[in-house]
């Protein structure tokens, strides 16, 4: 037989043999506490032994010196140790069983003694079962009289009375101070062993207090949980997990039974074998899945963690999964908003641009107007119409031009009028030609700003490599015009960097918000020296930082937290978004937008700290 059939072999005779005790006690006592009944089971096991000594020395008693003395001692046992049983029978406690058994032991065991002469059976070793049995049956205080009368009659009383001498005295003595030690001994051990059952039975109670919170928990979450053994089999399961499953595959969820049975499908199949393929390997397997035959679709966030036992083997499975149906819409509705954002700051990004491109161009165009009206007055006022009669009359007198010149009044004074006209034409032409290059110039700026704005509309979305002093040039130069208005000096800190690789549009936008927050807070700062500072460095980290520093109204410690969330802003007539919109596009292209202010009215400064992307010769 193998040896657990062996220990189920001897647990079988254990509780036939208990169940035969039971049989002694009354229907109340059977169904008392484990510690109660433990000792009624003693007391009866105890009395029946007790019963078949006193029975065996009721048959030696005539071949003894005194056999009418000890016959009478072995019957009163066998009534004594009778009546114990039948006080069982028919009490709910064991405690007045436990005292006559006590009483009849002592006083047989001492009777006897008395009435023999021989030390060995005086000092039988059935003495030491008394303070043992008492102090497990009557407790400390109620087996000390029991065991202090035992060991007096061992030491003390049966030496007088048999006139011992000194070495039975010596035995005795040593055999009273033996059973005084045995209880001693036997208190520490049941005190120790009642110290570590109410341990125990404190900790069953956190355990189960624990374990119902536990199954509360987990049966009143949304989430479905269930643990698997190392072979697949169903060990516990939470109801949400049994609703699902019947919706799967279809039966009822029994502990014991393997997962996935045979009628599941077999993609389901396949996918938890791969699954517990690596978790029975110590891996931690995580994934989402939406199961097609749920009556309505989910999406489901699924963990599958290891089990492992003291020696750290992989014993089990624990399966947690996570109903994220709201989140993915969420996430799906936000990823719709964000695009929207980003259409919303495109747009912005446009419209900003094209008021820089319309302020320009009218400040050219405006330019051009006066050249134009400069040009048109110069030529009606010019003397080309004098030159004309002075042909004319030239022409008139050309048969004899010699004779005009030296006889004709208007002739002698012709040559000095040709020649002031000459002089004065000469200037009028000096005029128009700088007219007509300050109208050029005006021109070939429109042509610039205006190629500029489809440069960067051309190749918006367009990741490329490119000089950020040029973007940083061309965004100021679409602010130009409000600079000079309002009478902000800008100042260029350009160290030598390298070309990165980002979208022109995105990074234009950004500088042109920055530099339109700057131009809003130094007007409203109202000072004179209004300054903008515009830097670009390498930092050590191996990313390129461009700063547009302002010393405008500045920014309260209170507002710069908030200051790139969504909908803040501390301008009247602001809507909230440049800034938050600046941030997302520097997130997109692995950037980051930052802000810092000493407080209000010390100015602010705004940093994009763009990565580089390895090195380009700008040859």
């Amino acid at each position: 037989m193998e040896p657990s059939g062996r220990g189920l072999a001897r647990a079988s005779v254990t509780a036939r043999l208990l169940s035969r005790l039971d049989t002694f006690l009354s229907g109340s006592l059977r169904q008392s506490a484990a510690e109660e009944l433990g000792r009624c089971r003693t007391v009866v096991g105890a009395c029946l032994l007790l019963m078949l000594a006193a029975a065996v020395l009721l048959v030696y008693a005539p071949s003894t010196p005194n056999p009418r003395a000890v016959g009478t001692m072995s019957v009163g046992l066998l009534v004594g140790l009778g009546g114990a049983l039948a006080t069982l029978r028919r009490g709910s406690s064991s405690r007045t069983a436990a005292r006559l058994l006590c009483t009849v032991l002592t006083a047989g065991v001492l009777g006897i003694a008395l009435r023999t002469h021989e030390t060995s059976v005086a000092l039988h070793p059935i003495w030491m079962l008394l303070p043992v049995l008492s102090l497990y049956l009557l407790g400390p205080r109620g087996s000390l009289p029991f065991v202090a009368v035992g060991a007096g009659s061992v030491g003390l009383v049966l030496p007088l009375w048999h006139g011992w001498l000194f070495p039975d005295w010596f035995r005795g003595g040593f055999a009273a101070l033996v059973m005084l030690m045995a209880w001693g001994l036997s208190w520490l051990l049941i005190a120790s062993r009642d110290q570590t059952g109410t341990a125990l039975v404190r900790a069953l109670r956190t355990l189960r207090e624990s374990e119902a919170k536990l199954s509360s928990l987990l049966e009143n979450t949304e989430d479905v949980v269930c643990s698997v053994d190392a072979e697949g089999r169903l060990i516990a399961a939470n109801s949400a997990l049994e609703e699902m499953y019947r919706e799967i595959i279809g039966v009822r969820l029994e502990s014991g039974a393997q997962l996935f049975p045979e009628q599941a499908p077999e993609s389901l199949r396949r996918r938890w074998r791969e699954c517990t393929a690596q978790v029975l390997s110590g891996k931690r397997v995580r994934f989402e899945a939406s199961p097609s035959r749920l009556k309505r679709p989910r999406v489901l966030d699924i963990s599958v963690n290891p089990v492992h036992d003291l020696t750290g083997r992989v014993v089990g499975m624990t399966v947690f999964g996570r109903d994220i149906t709201d989140r993915k819409e969420a996430e799906a509705r936000l990823g719709e908003m964000h695009r929207s954002l980003l259409d919303v700051s495109r747009q912005a990004g446009m419209a900003e641009m094209a008021t820089g491109v319309l302020h320009n161009v009218g400040n050219a165009l405006n330019s051009v107007n006066v050249s134009v009206n400069v040009l048109s007055e110069r030529l009606h006022q010019s003397r080309l119409a004098g030159l004309r009669k002075a042909t004319e009359l030239m022409g008139a007198n050309a048969q004899d031009l010699g004779g005009f010149f030296t006889r004709d009044p208007r002739g002698q004074q012709l040559p000095a009028y040709l020649q002031a006209l000459t002089h004065q034409l000469t200037g009028e032409r000096s005029e128009l030609l700088e007219e007509v290059h300050t109208l050029q110039k005006s021109v070939e700026h429109i042509k610039n700003v205006v190629s500029m704005q489809q440069e960067t509309a051309r190749f918006s979305g367009v990741v490329e490599r490119l000089e950020v002093t040029e973007l940083l040039d061309d965004a100021l130069r679409l602010h130009a015009v409000a600079f000079e208005r309002l009478g902000i000096q800008v100042k260029r800190e350009y160290t030598d960097v390298p070309l990165v690789r980002v979208d022109r549009h995105k990074l234009l936008q950004i500088l042109l918000n920055l530099m339109s927050n700057a131009r809003h807070a130094l007007l409203e700062s109202g000072r004179p020296d209004k300054l903008l500072v515009i830097r670009v460095e390498r930092m050590v980290t191996g990313r390129l930082r461009i700063a547009v520093v302002d010393n405008g109204v500045g920014i309260s410690p209170d507002d710069a937290p908030r200051l790139f969330s969504q909908g803040f802003t501390t301008k009247k007539d602001g809507h909230g978004f440049g800034l938050h919109i600046s941030a997302l596009a520097a997130a997109e292209m692995d950037a980051f937008l930052s802000c810092t202010s000493e407080g209000r009215g010390q100015g602010a400064t705004f940093t994009i700290d763009l990565p580089i992307s390895g090195e380009e010769s700008r040859a």
